[in-house]
């Protein structure tokens, strides 16, 4: 029996489209308000092709990545004739601060994903691999809360000329320099007090992206004065919306989560962020399925059935499209179905 295979032959990483991640670091690790608060790992992807961008994940999505791959192509596995030995991810951690623990994580996790992204090109290529270090959408309208490792979000543009003929230096987001800013890194755009900036886009509350002289980098929203704001960003918060049943009344109340509307919640998360929302504790957890019949949550199967029926409703944008019916423990009234 051969031994597994563990690095790439140089002439397969020829082969591999240009859009295959071949590196990935965690830059930050960010606080969410979703089903319950919870920390992701910002991560900057690097592609074959020299493409660079962030993608934002939690540790779970690394342990169902890794469950999948032990599963298909773990050196034990009878599923693949393609097998390898996978790098080593550390299990769970169910007691713990939950930011140290992330931040623990930090280098494991950087070197998980050194290792993952050296092996075999077939293995780069597998559908659920490709998936976890793509930018999707949810990740591209994402902006980084701050830049304790973290570079700025991938740019769209390297600079603004105002030289170039189609520029129009009255419709730009712009900024004077209010004070002198010397850069500390080749990240950081340098400055003197005067200069006009033309503002790219909104790091976080305290650092702003800009060009000037043909340089771009970022800097200290401090520092200038706005002339001409950058048009707002579209809100990525999400909204789960809930029907309250109380004394043959119906409330509806929009719960705002940091989810992205594909997300697959744990029941006991609902749980708790629905009986922090209404303040009690005498509640559960509902919803009406594809016949209008309602149905009681009581598991994590029960949440994922409603999830996968709710991507065949239409729903508004930013609402996820299944709902909840929040009910009291012994209010059976809204099961009651009258007939014709």
């Amino acid at each position: 029996m051969s031994l597994p295979k563990q690095l790439r032959d140089e002439s397969d990483f020829d082969q591999l489209p240009d859009d295959v991640a071949v590196s990935a670091n965690v830059a930050d690790i960010e606080e969410k308000k979703g089903f319950s608060n919870y920390y992701v790992f910002v991560i900057e992807v690097k592609t074959k092709g020299g493409g660079r961008y962030m993608i934002f994940r939690r540790y779970r999505q690394f342990y169902n990545l890794h469950s999948k791959l032990e599963e298909r192509y773990g050196a034990e596995s009878k599923n693949s004739r393609f097998t390898c030995t996978l790098p080593v991810l550390p299990g769970k951690v169910y007691v713990g601060a939950k930011r140290e623990i992330a931040d623990s994580r930090i280098p494991v996790l950087n070197m998980y994903m050194k290792k993952l992204l050296s092996l075999p090109a077939w293995l780069l290529l597998d559908e659920d691999v490709r998936l976890f270090f793509y930018q999707s959408v949810f990740d591209s309208e994402q902006t980084p809360q701050g830049l304790r490792r973290l570079r700025p979000r991938t740019r769209r543009h390297k600079s603004i000329s105002p030289q170039e003929p189609d520029f129009d230096r009255m419709a730009a987001a712009r900024a004077e320099a209010l004070f002198d800013f010397t850069g500390s890194t080749k990240l950081e755009l340098s400055f003197k007090k005067g200069d006009l900036i033309y503002l790219l886009s909104k790091v976080n509350k305290d650092w702003l992206e800009g060009t000037v002289r043909d340089a771009t980098g970022i800097f200290p929203s401090a520092f200038v004065n706005i002339i001409k704001e950058l048009p707002k960003e579209e809100d990525a918060i999400n909204c789960l919306r809930c029907f309250y049943h109380e004394d043959n009344v119906s409330t509806v109340r929009d719960i705002s989560v940091e989810e992205d509307l594909c997300s697959i919640p744990l029941f006991q998360d609902l749980m708790e962020l629905v009986r922090q929302e209404f303040g009690r504790e005498d509640i559960v957890l509902n919803y009406r399925d594809a016949e209008g019949d309602m149905i009681r949550l009581l598991a994590d199967e029960d949440v994922v059935l409603m999830v996968m029926q709710g991507k065949s409703c239409l729903s508004e944008k930013h609402i996820f499209p299944w709902q909840l019916h929040v009910t009291q423990e012994e209010d059976y009234s809204v099961y009651t179905v009258t007939g014709s």
